[in-house]
């Protein structure tokens, strides 16, 4: 049973006292995170201090030792599913290094990602094959990939990858996607870009983004919150965040 404070939560992600240990490593340390609906959210601290773990628990793939971890404003403990449950439930996460089907067309990637029926009867009579082009490329428009519908997935730029397997999660149409180090290897443009594409993406969606880029982070103009040794450090802007000795001390500082 989940507690009654986190039942009544309006929080679509929320974790509260969240802790989990690697051969006696404390990797999250009582680990307090809320995400409102809607809500665009930066992650940044330095390296060991939590942020894939915290990822890892939130998508099924680490079991934390105590704690809450709840969705959908409290209606669903992610503590007791599995990964195939929580990314149905509408939790996507895309990782630092995309992974694109590198022998098929742009068009095809977001194709073949589209959430649809499971049953066998739609796989037997290839819904696929019946989906609208329109709903495609309007994933492709946003993502700024529809130049490139046709080219093969493995001949476009990192950045372009990058931004297709953003589409591949919209494809899926989750409540909110993890987004782990989006810029990473980008050149400048490209990270202008990307800033301008979450912030279109989280109109519709909530948004958590993991990153090093502090001119990035700036850019999404979002709330920021640093993680440090498995646990919430300094929140709020990134004018509050990035000003915070103790955020200097361990992570700008360096």
């Amino acid at each position: 049973m989940t507690s009654e404070k986190a039942r009544e939560t309006q929080a679509l992600l929320y974790l509260d006292g969240v802790s989990v240990s690697f051969d006696g490593y404390r990797a999250i340390r009582g680990l307090s995170l809320y995400i409102e609906p809607g809500e665009m959210r930066a992650i940044i601290g330095p390296n060991g201090a939590g942020k894939t773990t915290m990822m890892d628990i939130v998508t099924g793939k680490t079991r934390p030792d105590e704690g809450e971890v709840l969705f959908d404003r409290g209606k669903y403990d992610l503590t007791k599913l599995d990964e195939t449950a929580i990314a149905e439930l509408g939790i996507g996460r895309k990782f630092q290094k995309p992974t694109v089907f590198e022998s098929h067309t742009v068009a095809d990637n977001i194709l073949l990602a589209l959430k649809g029926p499971r049953t066998a009867t739609a796989s037997l009579f290839g819904w696929r094959n019946r989906v609208h082009q329109d709903e495609i490329d309007a994933i492709l428009t946003t993502t700024g990939l529809i130049d490139h519908r046709d080219r093969m997935a493995g001949v476009i730029s990192h950045g372009q990858k990058q931004w297709l397997e953003i589409g591949m999660l919209l494809a899926q149409d989750p409540a909110i996607l993890l987004v782990d180090e989006p810029v990473a290897g980008m050149t400048d443009h490209e990270t202008e870009l990307t800033a301008e594409l979450l912030t279109e993406i989280n109109k519709d969606h909530s948004v958590i983004v993991v990153e090093h880029d502090m001119a990035f982070v700036r850019a999404l103009n979002c709330k920021v919150t640093c993680l440090h040794e498995g646990s919430v450090l300094s929140e709020g802007s990134i004018d509050k965040v990035a000003g915070d000795d103790r955020v200097i001390e361990v992570y700008l500082g360096r």
